[in-house]
């Protein structure tokens, strides 16, 4: 089914069930994935090109992630080197999913920048504007978040067309720009369930940051359990 199927909305919320399911099926090799993740990316982060690095490799990433919960899913084990398994199968093109990914953020990032340099100017270079009065700076703000609400509006094509590309690349042998396109396509084609996705996951990752951050070592690991069970909701299984 290359563009998905539509789902029942209330399956929106039950992959964070099934997420969970697969969590508790293997937590501590789950948290430790997440951990190791999670450093190599923060270590990125702050040397040289790392960032352009993360964004490369985290479909790859993703697509090794995938692999582990199928393998959960078959009665198997979760394995540290399965966040590693998406170098080993496909590689090729889930970096290229990579580039596709990074490319949409620069242009993005790039008509952001257009937007501000030329609306902000305009409004400091009022009579009335001083840098030093809040009240002028609370002036801008409505025009600031449009800004970002425009960013936010941008990003989430961009996002939709990433969310389930590396299992269909891995998994089905689908190439980069059609599983992207595929992907986009059952995101949209449910976008109910995903929005009632989107509200749980938000309640769910700010409960998570309050215990000094501490529930993200199970918040990220299941998030990335519900990616699989979305997938294999809308790509696999029969309606």
């Amino acid at each position: 089914m290359p563009d998905g199927q539509k789902v029942p909305t209330a399956r929106g919320s039950e992959w964070f069930g099934e997420g969970w399911r697969l969590f508790k099926a293997s937590p501590g090799i789950w948290v430790l994935m997440f951990v190791v993740f999670a450093v190599i990316s923060i270590v990125l982060a702050v040397i040289p090109l790392g960032s352009l690095v993360s964004s490369l490799t985290y479909p790859v990433v993703i697509a090794g992630v995938m692999i582990g919960c199928r393998s959960l899913e078959q009665g198997g084990t979760l394995e540290l080197g399965h966040l590693f398994a998406g170098f080993k199968k496909n590689a090729g093109n889930l970096l290229l999913v990579g580039i596709l990914y990074l490319v949409g953020m620069m242009l993005i990032g790039f008509i952001a920048g257009i937007a501000a340099a030329l609306t902000i100017p305009m409004m400091m270079s009022g009579s009335n504007f001083d840098v030093n009065d809040v009240g002028s700076m609370l002036a801008m703000a409505p025009l600031i978040l449009l800004i970002i609400l425009v960013v936010l509006a941008l990003m989430l094509p961009l996002i939709m067309a990433l969310w389930f590309a590396p299992a269909l690349v891995v998994f089905h042998d689908v190439a980069p720009m059609a599983a992207m396109r595929s992907s986009f396509q059952g995101c949209l084609r449910n976008f109910v369930p995903f929005l009632i996705y989107g509200v749980i996951g938000l309640v769910l990752g700010i409960l998570a940051l309050i215990p000094l951050g501490l529930g993200m070592l199970v918040y990220g690991p299941v998030l990335w359990a519900t990616m699989y069970a979305g997938y294999r909701d809308i790509f696999v299984r029969r309606a």
